[in-house]
């Protein structure tokens, strides 16, 4: 890496130069954090210790809220840093663990976003097939599968971004490292670079979304027939799910096959929050305290620590 490249460090953009907004984002970002720790740790320990919750679903559930604590500690505290200090460099090997990071995030939690839409399908489409298809199993080695496939997913898009030659300049015009704006300061040919970002773009995001579009036509179409309280339920819980995939999907395409000769604005870096920030502290509410079954275990789990202190 060091030997391909003539810039040794990078400097990162913030979202203003004003001290007193840089101050307002931070303590922005910083409570959205604490918020984002405090509900995935609550869910991990409610679906842990309580025994009715040891269910494919809330299986899932756990390994997703595991994924978004490492997300969103991935990018926020770095940028919390680096507002207040006003210490924006970042070297080219950290650049390089938080470009793979996050991509490897965000790509697990496409998946996991996958796997809970078709046990969403299962559940409401295939009830009584639903303990055999979505057995103890099949839950562990789609797990396994989506975090080693990550592994290599993320090592192909790291590394043949930090082959090139940066010669330009070295302003990354984003609040983190990330591939899009990275590419823009080498001085290479990154045809290559883009090419497999829309190959990847199209195979894995497009096939995702396709797989999770056509669980809940189905899932609707079945919905249909259910008498209205049972219909409402059913959509309380998978229209939700459907806005967090269509805001993720949606805002990480734009930045990624947004043309690289634009360029740079601060609706990138909006965008990016999107996708990076947004899904990690909305999954706690959207996908299990709207849940009875979650709320009672997790009341459970609260009085038990206060009587445990007395």
């Amino acid at each position: 890496m060091i030997n391909s490249t003539m810039v040794t460090e990078f400097l990162l953009v913030g979202f203003t130069d004003k001290w007193e907004l840089k101050c307002l984002n931070s303590m922005l970002f910083l409570l959205m954090y604490l918020a984002t720790l405090m509900g995935n740790l609550l869910i991990i320990t409610a679906t842990t210790l309580d025994q009715n919750l040891h269910t494919p679903m809330y299986f899932f559930l756990r390994n997703m809220s595991i994924l978004d604590m490492c997300y969103i500690s991935v990018t926020v505290p770095n940028a919390c840093v680096n507002s207040l200090t006003d210490n924006r460099v970042i070297s080219v090997a950290g650049c390089a663990t938080q470009i793979f990071m996050v991509i490897y995030c965000a790509y697990v939690e496409l998946l996991f976003l996958t796997i809970m839409a078709h046990d969403r399908y299962v559940a409401i489409c295939q009830p009584l097939h639903y303990p055999v298809i979505m057995s103890h199993r099949f839950c562990v080695w789609t797990t396994l599968a989506s975090l080693f496939s990550g592994l290599l997913y993320a090592g192909a898009h790291t590394g043949n971004t930090f082959r090139l030659s940066f010669c330009q300049s070295n302003v990354v015009h984003q609040f983190f490292c990330d591939v899009p704006p990275v590419l823009r300061l080498s001085c290479s040919d990154t045809s290559s670079n883009e090419l497999l970002i829309i190959v990847s773009a199209m195979g894995v995001c497009g096939g995702c979304f396709i797989y999770i579009t056509m669980s809940y036509v189905r899932i609707l179409s079945t919905v249909i027939k259910f008498s209205s309280r049972e219909r409402g339920k059913a959509f309380s819980t998978c229209v939700p799910h459907i806005l967090v995939v269509t805001v993720f999907l949606t805002s990480i395409t734009y930045v990624y096959l947004r043309p690289s000769e634009n360029t740079e604005t601060v609706q990138d870096m909006i965008l990016s929050v999107f996708y990076t920030i947004v899904p990690p502290f909305l999954n706690p509410i959207i996908y299990s305290l709207r849940n009875k079954q979650v709320k009672e275990a997790v009341r459970k789990t609260l009085l038990r620590k206060f009587y445990s202190r007395k």
